[in-house]
């Protein structure tokens, strides 16, 4: 059996140590150079060992002041479900309500934006054609806890009082009711989701640290004629959230 990595042996003496109550949540770790020379190993070493546990919400880095033991936190619930559709009301302010906080988003939208290649591949289009973009934060009680970035072809609903997602009399419906107030039905939704590290920017918008743990999930939903209307990718910080998948069943 290959030998564990000296930065994963440090990382599991740390958190350890947490659990034993040496430290305690709000506490300043020793330096870095203190705990390498009581664990037998080097300074980037102990370095890799704390980002890890940054990035799984275990510890936090505070700017020019060190690195923390992180105040636990309740994870939010972030539930997916086809079944969680409705005429009205968003399921986001729902799952933020069955835990006691206040759902909300901000949405910045661009129109005839040209598909990058990944994004005509999933929507099924040509490269370069027009698209509606539509970049969301999700917010818990005013701090963000989810991103969105979404596409549509723009020839699917140009002219239409549905063509701008947060725009007009329909603005806030979500995919499936919007599509159906132009004839469109939406019959199912595929989700693929993958664990990564946060970008730089995502780990500004969310509020973690650089290279934190996210769930990335590409999400397309399709109408009854298999054609992909809207096409997402979705970003879930892992140590503030956890997703849920409701699995209807039908009888």
């Amino acid at each position: 059996m290959p030998e564990q990595p000296p930065y994963l042996r440090i990382a599991d003496e740390l958190r350890q140590r947490i659990a034993e109550h040496v430290w305690e949540p709000g506490d300043r770790l020793p330096s870095r150079a203190q705990i390498g020379q009581e664990c037998g190993v080097g300074e980037n070493v102990v370095r890799r060992a704390q980002e890890l546990l940054i990035s799984q919400g275990v510890l936090e880095g505070r700017a020019g002041s060190g690195t923390y033991v992180a105040e636990p936190r309740q994870r939010v619930r972030v539930v997916r479900s086809s079944a969680r559709e409705q005429p009205e009301g968003s399921p986001f302010r729902a799952d933020m309500k069955a835990v006691g906080r206040q759902g909300d988003w901000e949405s910045r939208t661009d129109a005839k934006v040209p598909a990058p290649a990944g994004i005509a591949a999933r929507l099924g289009i040509g490269e370069g054609e027009l698209c509606v973009r539509t970049a969301y934060e999700f917010l818990a009680d005013g701090r963000p806890v989810q991103l969105s970035t979404s596409w549509e072809p723009y020839d699917l609903t140009a002219g239409s009082l549905v063509v701008l997602p947060e725009g007009g009399p329909h603005a806030g419906a979500g995919v499936v009711n919007r599509m159906a107030a132009i004839g469109i039905t939406v019959s199912h939704a595929v989700e693929q989701p993958e664990p990564r590290q946060a970008t730089a920017e995502e780990a500004s918008l969310l509020g973690i640290q650089k290279a934190a743990l996210v769930t990335h999930i590409r999400r397309t939903y399709y109408s009854d004629q298999g054609r992909p209307v809207e096409t997402a990718d979705i970003v879930v910080p892992a140590a503030h959230c956890e997703i849920v998948y409701e699995i209807p069943i039908s009888r």
